[in-house]
Formats: structure tokens, sequence, C-alpha cells
């Protein structure tokens, strides 16, 4: 590979490093090409690209595009996952294949700008999708009001039940 070449791939890594808003370093060591397949499709499922670098052109783009954390983790056959959407999704898919096959190790990753260590990643990935979490919380903001809409009903069907009979109890006197 020439350096003009290597400086393309930089530039292009670079970029799509500042679009994402998770990166996950894994070691793909041991699977063969169909399981790195199987973990592409999986993970473009997800809206997740897996790219496969050489450490010293990963170091450069993660310096150019500012990403720190990264360099005790680049050693060995590495490949970064990146993505712009749900970064849950991603470590849910990664978590998911490694269980099933043992790889990829994941070593690190950064969410949102933090960094975070494979633990975080696998409770991270323990997590429910980013829809129900949104109707739980649309649940339980709802809750209140429903219980405050209730116990007005409630108090409104009272209030009716006692003129229904104060109106009985006159009907009956007159």
């Amino acid at each position: 590979m020439t350096k003009s070449e290597k400086q393309a791939v930089v530039e292009e890594l670079c970029a799509k490093l500042m679009r994402a808003r998770s990166i996950y370093v894994t070691d793909f060591s041991g699977l063969t090409v169909q399981k790195v397949t199987d973990l592409r499709r999986r993970l473009r499922r997800a809206q997740v690209e897996y790219l496969v670098v050489k450490n010293t052109l990963a170091r450069r783009a993660l310096d150019g595009a500012t990403v720190t954390g990264f360099g005790d983790h680049l050693h060995g056959p590495t490949a970064l996952a990146l993505t712009s959407a749900d970064p849950a999704a991603a470590a849910k898919v990664l978590t998911d294949f490694a269980r099933d096959f043992q790889r990829p190790a994941v070593r690190a990753g950064i969410v949102e700008g933090r960094a975070i260590t494979p633990a975080q990643i696998k409770r991270l990935a323990s997590l429910p999708p980013r829809e129900q979490l949104l109707a739980e919380l649309g649940t339980a903001l709802q809750a209140p009001l429903a219980g405050f809409a209730g116990a007005l009903s409630g108090l409104l069907a009272s209030f009716v039940g006692a003129l229904e009979a104060l109106k009985s109890q006159r009907a009956s006197a007159a």
C-alpha cells in the first residue's frame, strides 16, 4: 500500500469516526470468513459498520478525529464497529455473537464520547431496546395523570350518586 493510499484510508476512517456516536474495538482473531460475514450482516441490520483496520492506520485516524482512550487496545487483529444509531444495538449484536461463537472479543468502546469497559458494554447490551425504554418512560409519566383522572371520575360519580339520592329522598318526601 502506497503512502497516498494509506493517507486516503486514514482520511476516510477519520471521517467515519467523527460521524460515529459509538465506537467499539474488537479482536476478531479466530473467526472464519463465514463467521465474519455473518457478524457483518447482523451488524449491518443494526446500522453498524464493521471495519478491519491496521493498527497504525487506526491510531492515525483516531488521532485525526481526536478520539482518545483506545491507544492500549490497538494491538493484534483489530476491527472497529462504528454506529451513528443506537449504541445499545451494536453492543447487543457484538455481545450475542461473542456468546455464541466466543469471538469477537470486545476490548473497549466509546459511547457518546465516554470510554466504556467490556463489562459496561455487556451491561449496555442487556438493556431493552430504545423504543421499549421510551414506551416504559411514557407509561411511567402517564400513570400519575391516569390516576388523577380516575380519582376525579370517582369523585364525580360519587357526587352524581349523592345528587340522585337527594332527588329520590325529596321525591319520596313530597
